[in-house]
C-alpha cells in the first residue's frame, strides 16, 4: 500500500491515465458533435448542463478547447453554448488541478529549483488570481499545460477556479460565436469572431517570442557564454578646466 502512495508511483499513474486519456480521444472522435449533433429529444437546458460536463471531461482528457467551443456554438446557438463551454472550462480545469496536485505535485516540486521555476511558484502562490488570470486571458501556454502547472504550484483552488472561469471568457465568447454563425460564414458575427481569433493567435505568437528572446540571454550566461560588454561613458566635463 506504501508503494502506491509514493510520489513517483501516484506521477507514473497520472501519466498513464493522460495517455489513456489521449489514446481514447482518438479512438471515439469526439469531433463527431459537430456533424452528428446532440441527442434527440432533450430539454435545451438539460443537453447544455450535459454538454458542459461533457466538456469538463474531454478537456481533462487534453481535447482541444476550441474544438469543444466550436461545438458548443454549433449545437446550442450563443445564449446556452457560452455559459456550457464556459462551464465545462472550469469543470476541466478543476479536474486537471485536482489530478496534477494529487497524483504529481510531490513527485516534481523537489525539481523547483531553476531560478524561474521558483519565481512562477512565488507568483502563482502570491499573486494567484492576477497570474492565472494573465495566462487565460493573453494566450500562449496550452490550457492542460496550465493546469498542471498550477497543480504544481502552491496556487490555491480558488483564485485559480474564479481566474478561469473569468479570464476564458473572451476567446471562448469568440469560438462559441464562430460556431453558431459558421453556417453563415459572410455574417459581421462569424467575420468578428475569425478576426479576434487570428489577432489572438497572432498575440501567441508575438508573446512566446518575446518571452523566449527574454530567456536567451540569462540561460546563455548561465552556459559559460560572455556577457555582452557595454558601452563606453562619455563625459560631460570640459578637458582643461
Amino acid at each position: 500500500m506504501s508503494l502506491l502512495l509514493a510520489p513517483w508511483a501516484r506521477l507514473s499513474l497520472l501519466v498513464v491515465l493522460l495517455a489513456a486519456a489521449g489514446v481514447g480521444v482518438l479512438v471515439y472522435e469526439p469531433q463527431r458533435l459537430l456533424s452528428q449533433g446532440w441527442p434527440p429529444g432533450l430539454p435545451a437546458g438539460a443537453a447544455a448542463v450535459l454538454f458542459a460536463v461533457a466538456y469538463g471531461l474531454g478537456t481533462a482528457a487534453l481535447v482541444p478547447r476550441p474544438l469543444l467551443n466550436l461545438a458548443a456554438g454549433a449545437l446550442f446557438g450563443i445564449p446556452l453554448g457560452l455559459p456550457a463551454a464556459v462551464a465545462g472550462s472550469v469543470i476541466g480545469a478543476g479536474i486537471s488541478f485536482g489530478m496534477g496536485r494529487v497524483l504529481g505535485r510531490d513527485a516534481l516540486r523537489p525539481l523547483l529549483r531553476g531560478r524561474w521555476l521558483r519565481a512562477a511558484d512565488d507568483q502563482l502562490a502570491r499573486h494567484g488570481f492576477r497570474s492565472v488570470l494573465a495566462v487565460r486571458i493573453f494566450p500562449g501556454l496550452p490550457f492542460a499545460a496550465a493546469n498542471y502547472g498550477a497543480a504544481m504550484s502552491r496556487c490555491g483552488w480558488l483564485p485559480f477556479l474564479s481566474a478561469t472561469a473569468l479570464g476564458v471568457v473572451p476567446n471562448t465568447a469568440a469560438y462559441v460565436v464562430a460556431g453558431a454563425s459558421a453556417d453563415s460564414p459572410d455574417s459581421p458575427a462569424f467575420l468578428f469572431s475569425f478576426a479576434f481569433i487570428a489577432v489572438s493567435v497572432a498575440a501567441a505568437a508575438v508573446v512566446g517570442w518575446r518571452g523566449r528572446r527574454r530567456l536567451t540571454a540569462p540561460l546563455a550566461r548561465a552556459a559559460g557564454e560572455p556577457a555582452p560588454t557595454p558601452a563606453p561613458v562619455v563625459g560631460a566635463g570640459v578637458h582643461g578646466a
